[in-house]
């Protein structure tokens, strides 16, 4: 009885195929001259199933039927896995930019490692001559009885150096929770935001919160934000810290720069008086300028923010500097200028035999109205802004 149901399905078969013209064999669906499991499957799929791979699993219950599956044929109960740029199959590989076998987004460097080990680096492009041999020959004259010496060459050693390289510069750096904008400028990498920490890149929590007196009389390093406290302060709604800390980061005294814990994270630092020297030269300065104290040149634009200055005192920011108006902390404890005008830190103390004063360090200033950046110098205990620039070796 089973014998005669399935040569029924197998004639009903034969008979509905479109394209059919002849059955030779009613077992033989797809006319191959065998009767196999695809007849079977042929058969069983006029009643609602398929095996549209051929892999002799059902649609029905397999998790992959796309044959450019790399595992179609495999395990049924596996969803269909392709073939990455690595030639994995499954492997999830999106890119591999250098052909060196190691997936992008593993790779640390999608590139070449120069021999200054920078990841697509200018190279050594730095000579140092180590010596210098001059070579000589000579000829005898005998007529004259005499021996003439002349150069022929010269042999050089030299080696290389690696230049400071910030192919990244422009990337930003995550410090203590934070991301922090930075810019090249020049061979500078900056950054291009106030620092706004509350620890010491050694993890040590740098005093805050200190009332005026606190705050006048302390040796130590300490932060604030510009307007918190009861401290008189000089401005309207950008008295609010909440606004402050947002717009500027936080102000510092020099004892906190000139802490061994240190302000800026690893590879970075304070920026020296020479640092902000070749800075001042990169956009524009003259040497003789750089030197001058006061309001020098008329480069504060390249230096100050677009927007944020009081009285339409907006910069270009031509550089990227992004200088904003965040005001100071005086020593007796007040908040002043802000809005007005953007001094940063320097770590380099100024010389006592000039300043008649031991307590003072260089700082650099750009205001509203005039077009100079200032150079002068603060004590140690006033409160400024504070940037950070990256070590050059």
């Amino acid at each position: 009885m089973m014998n005669r149901f399935f040569t029924l399905l197998l004639a009903a078969s034969c008979l509905t195929a479109v394209a059919q013209s002849d059955c030779s064999n009613l077992h033989d669906s797809n006319s191959d001259g065998a009767v196999t499991i695809s007849d079977l499957l042929d058969l069983l799929g006029l009643f609602g199933d398929v095996d549209a791979d051929q892999d002799g699993i059902w649609d029905s219950v397999d998790e992959c039927v796309d044959t450019g599956a790399c595992n179609y044929a495999a395990d049924p109960t596996e969803p269909c896995a392709y073939i990455d740029v690595l030639g994995d199959c499954g492997g999830g590989c999106e890119g591999d930019g250098d052909g060196d076998g190691i997936c992008d987004d593993e790779d640390d460097c999608v590139g070449v490692l120069d021999e200054c080990g920078v990841c697509n680096g200018p190279g050594p492009t730095e000579i140092v001559i180590e010596d210098i041999t001059i070579l000589y020959d000579s000829v005898y004259a005998e007529q004259i009885d005499q021996w003439f010496v002349f150069e022929v060459g010269a042999d050089t050693t030299f080696s290389y150096t690696c230049a400071p390289f910030f192919g990244d510069c422009g990337d930003p750096v995550s410090y203590q929770g934070y991301d922090y904008a930075t810019v090249l400028i020049g061979d500078q990498c900056w950054f291009a935001e106030n620092l706004r920490s509350e620890h010491y890149e050694s993890g040590d929590l740098i005093p805050s919160g200190l009332s005026d007196s606190e705050w006048s009389s302390t040796t130590t390093g300490a932060t604030a934000i510009y307007g918190e406290g009861e401290s008189f302060c000089q401005g309207g709604t950008e008295c609010d810290p909440l606004i402050t800390l947002e717009l500027y980061g936080r102000l510092y005294n020099w004892y906190s720069v000139n802490d061994d814990r240190r302000l800026c994270p690893n590879n970075w630092h304070v920026p020296t008086e020479e640092d902000w020297i070749t800075l001042e030269l990169q956009i524009g300065m003259s040497p003789s300028e750089t030197m001058e104290l006061g309001f020098r040149g008329d480069k504060a634009p390249q230096l100050k923010s677009t927007s944020g200055w009081h009285e339409g005192g907006n910069g270009t920011n031509a550089s990227g500097f992004i200088g904003l108006p965040g005001g100071a902390r005086y020593g007796n404890g007040s908040f002043y200028v802000e809005g007005i005008a953007g001094r940063w830190w320097s770590s380099t103390p100024a010389p006592q035999e000039f300043f008649l004063s031991d307590e003072v360090a260089w700082i650099r200033s750009i205001h509203d109205n005039p077009d100079g950046i200032e150079r002068y110098v603060d004590g140690f205990v006033r409160g400024r802004s504070v940037r950070c620039v990256r070590d050059a070796e």
